[in-house]
């Protein structure tokens, strides 16, 4: 027995010896000494515990056949559909229908979903939802569709709420969300956002001009139906801003605050926000995404033949929402609320001509290589294995040129993938820079997740530095 007790501690000792010692990241998977394990219950702010959250998961080429059979199985009778009218005229929605069909399943297809949605159009939606007596939610689309069918979910469950009750404070109260609500099963049409995998909605609040959501595990989807053969119908310009959207996922949640150095410690479980810091099951999930980028992403882009590229960057999606889905992202999502919302008259190829949009995946990477060269001086060898893994050789790289080494590496994949030349591209000028800090700084949610948290200032000079990127 004492011989087993040594090899165990000698592997414990193995596994810790070899953990991230950057400045950030030196003590969360560091020594479990008995006096640590006592201190975890002393009354620091700090939090000490995580927990992983997320939707069970299936997937398979032409998987989508089987969701007719999973909503009888969960014996609803009735099902609103959310979608949006550019998925609503492709295969995705007529397989799913069909099959709800061969199962004799009631429905009603809702596809006045918002791209980029705001508050009004989720009202709208929740109208729908709450006027149907429906026991169950599907989703076909993207992450606006699923989001805004998450939001439906919500508020038909809860009828006696304010739409602001739930959304993130400080522009909503933030309250948890305790009520039971309809089954939901999400099917993704892109590689990119992972919301068939998280408890979060995201939306413009048009009266601030601000984006927010609203984020809760109870939110999340009962299951993720990930069917590759969905990807044969994404357009060039939405693979490539949802894929860079995954890569952002992966490397906020890879370079978040620590989950042990995240505060306040909540005084009950039920209160543990779910963006609780990089911890080392979400580092596995975020790795795993940032190597399959490095393989496929490219080729997903220029051949949209290659099933094998495509259905890669879809597991890719799912790998990184798992892993920020319980991590967090930060600040490249905090300022891409902003420059997404604050839009004056860019229009993005592949998208709705018909409205001024940045498309999410765009203002999320737009500021990305200004942000990751500020949070490297926080955790450095993280941000030198992302790099690494991203494909660039690190072999001469020191600690200190961490975050030139990937910020650089950015700088190719948007080169190569044809992103405009940072915010300025996007119609955005030295004299918008206020208004986009400011609506950045209610994003209080993803700002405290990183590694650095910026004062106003910082913000500033991190807009100021994507006003061109190249």
């Amino acid at each position: 027995m004492a011989c087993n007790k040594e090899a165990v501690l000698r592997v414990m000792r193995a596994i810790y010896g070899v953990s991230c010692a950057c400045p950030a990241h030196s003590t969360i998977y560091g020594s479990v000494s008995g006096r640590a394990w006592r201190n975890t219950h002393n009354q620091n702010s700090k939090d000490y515990a995580f927990e992983m959250a997320c939707s069970n998961i299936r997937y398979g080429p032409g998987v989508t056949q089987e969701v007719g059979m999973d909503l009888v199985n969960l014996d609803i009778k009735k099902v609103a559909v959310f979608t949006d009218k550019h998925i609503a005229k492709l295969p995705p929605l007529s397989e799913a229908v069909a099959s709800l069909e061969r199962q004799n399943l009631q429905y009603e297809v809702y596809s006045d979903v918002s791209i980029e949605p705001t508050d009004q159009s989720f009202k709208d939606a929740i109208k729908f939802a709450s006027n149907g007596e429906f026991g169950g939610i599907l989703a076909v689309g993207g992450g606006s569709v699923m989001d805004t069918a998450k939001a439906a979910n919500l508020y038909m469950c809860c009828p006696d709420n304010d739409f602001l009750d739930f959304v993130n404070a400080p522009i909503g109260k933030g309250l948890p969300i305790t009520a039971t609500l309809k089954p939901l099963i999400c099917i993704p049409t892109t590689a990119g956002t992972g919301s068939e995998t998280t408890g979060v909605a995201v939306f413009d609040y048009k009266p601030l001009k601000a984006k927010t959501g609203i984020a809760s595990r109870n939110l999340r989807p009962l299951l993720g139906i990930v069917d590759p053969l969905h990807m044969r119908h994404m357009p060039r310009n939405v693979a490539i801003y949802s894929g860079f959207d995954v890569l952002c996922h992966a490397l906020e949640s890879y370079t978040a605050i620590p989950y042990n150095e995240r505060s306040p410690r909540p005084a009950d479980p039920k209160e543990r926000p779910a963006y609780q810091g990089s911890n080392p099951i979400s580092d596995l999930w975020s790795k795993q995404a940032l190597r399959v980028i490095a393989k496929y992403f490219k080729k997903s882009v220029f051949d949209a033949e290659d099933s094998e590229a495509r259905s890669a960057m879809h597991l890719a999606s799912v790998y990184a929402g798992i892993g920020f889905g319980n991590a967090g992202v930060h600040l490249c999502h905090g300022m891409s609320y902003p420059i997404s919302g604050l839009v004056k008259s860019y229009h993005a190829e592949d998208y709705d001509p018909a409205k001024p949009l940045v498309p999410h995946g765009l203002s999320v990477v737009i500021t990305a290589p200004a942000v990751f060269q500020f949070t490297a001086a926080c955790c450095p060898d993280r941000h030198i294995e992302a790099a690494e893994l991203l494909g660039a050789d690190v072999t001469n790289v020191k600690r200190e040129d961490a975050g030139r080494a990937l910020a650089d590496t950015l700088r190719v994949y948007m080169a190569d993938l044809m992103i405009p030349d940072g915010i300025k591209a996007l119609g955005y000028q030295q004299d918008d820079i206020p208004a986009l800090v400011e609506g950045t700084l209610p994003q209080q949610r993803v700002l405290k997740i990183s590694p650095l948290p910026p004062a106003a200032e910082d913000i500033h000079k991190l807009l100021e530095n994507s006003l061109t990127v190249y």
